[in-house]
């Protein structure tokens, strides 16, 4: 890894050079023309209707060799809402009282989602950081609080922030190094589930949804490995979603409810995670 390292260091420093070398070039109207940039330094070649396929690349690239060279080889991912506060914080992303009222109840979602990211982290210790890394969208709310689980314990976290009009930044608790961001969303998915052991999901909107149904389809048609499939809050869950009528409907099979547990503590999240590992 080492050697490896060392060498992309190498092709860096030339292709800095080739840049420094363009740029010291006289000043002509055929050096200043769009045309004699360097391909890989012109930002509008690259962002290019045509360049997309090699945009989807890089992000897969360059998320994968950055986990690879910290030696990360498994995760365990926490999806949750971006507007659930910390307790005793106001719920800013409120739109009237009732909202408000509701946020804040489940701010206690935001403790146990950070409890049980200092339990894995714990348990990453052993490995060297190695395994079982915390993971997050990055953002705020339980994204946040996955990331100050891991930093309360001194422990690395990934954050894989999106580039969207609104609700993320990366939060301050992310380790910097594995501070990620992306433009698209299938690249991240990607990278939340090709090294995930296990999944916890906190209450939240469209885009945990999305996140919860698209990880479940994949262990649901055997593109992925089962892993421990955790939904934090049985009573959000079954009244924002009826799994059961799902089955009952016959869209899926009742052996499909079997793909994921209901719980409502970190340490009963955990447990299930340890007894499927044998930790």
């Amino acid at each position: 890894m080492a050697q490896r390292n060392a060498d992309g260091w190498k092709a860096l420093k030339r292709s800095r050079e080739d840049i420094a070398q363009a740029e010291r070039v006289p000043v002509t109207a055929q050096t200043e023309a769009p045309a004699y940039r360097l391909a890989f330094d012109d930002e509008d070649f690259l962002c290019r209707e045509e360049l997309r396929p090699v945009r989807l690349q890089l992000e897969l690239l360059k998320t994968e060799m950055m986990l690879t060279e910290h030696g990360i080889t498994s995760t365990v991912v926490l999806f949750g809402g971006a507007r659930i506060p910390e307790p005793g914080k106001e719920a800013w992303a409120a739109r009237n009282a009732t909202q408000r009222e509701n946020l804040e109840a489940n701010s206690g979602y935001y403790e146990e989602a950070r409890e049980f990211a200092r339990t894995a982290s714990r348990y990453s210790a052993n490995t060297g950081y190695k395994e079982f890394v915390v993971v997050t969208g990055g953002g705020p709310g339980v994204m946040e609080a996955g990331n100050r689980g891991a930093a309360d314990v001194g422990a690395p976290s990934i954050g894989l922030n999106i580039v969207l009009p609104h609700e993320q930044a990366p939060n301050t608790f992310v380790t910097p190094d594995l501070c990620f961001n992306f433009h698209y969303f299938a690249i991240r998915k990607m990278h939340f589930l090709m090294r995930a052991k296990a999944v916890a999901v906190f209450p939240g909107g469209f885009g945990t949804m999305d996140e919860l149904f698209e990880s479940l389809t994949l262990i649901q048609t055997k593109r992925m490995e089962p892993v421990p499939f955790l939904l934090f809050g049985q009573d959000f869950w079954s009244k924002v979603i009826n799994f059961d009528e799902l089955a009952r409907q016959g869209t899926i099979s009742p052996d499909d409810l079997k793909l994921f547990h209901f719980v409502d503590t970190a340490a009963e999240g955990w447990d299930l995670v340890s007894a499927h590992y044998s930790l």
